[in-house]
């Protein structure tokens, strides 16, 4: 397990984890990213605020992804179905 120094909102942190560096910086600087928007929409936010923000706007943004590739895979299986029922 190594460890990994990061930066998010100018606040220095140590990672540790199995994953890469380069993985583990990727992350760290989409937070810092979605972290830098809600202060920018909001300057006088508190940092707690700001990170449960950019927490629920990351959530959104998966939740959003898991649906899409639902559908996707709903959309295939019935793609499969419909070319497995020409065979019969």
């Amino acid at each position: 397990m190594g460890s990994t120094d990061v930066t998010i909102l100018g606040q220095k942190y140590t990672i540790k984890g199995d994953a890469s560096e380069e993985y583990i910086k990727k992350l760290a600087s989409y937070v810092d990213g979605k972290m830098k928007e809600v202060y920018n929409s909001a300057p006088g936010i508190s940092p707690l605020k700001a990170a449960i923000l950019a927490s629920l706007n990351i959530a959104d943004e998966l939740q959003k992804f898991r649906e899409d590739q639902e559908n996707i895979a709903k959309t295939i299986e019935e793609r499969a179905n419909a070319l497995t029922g020409l065979f019969d």
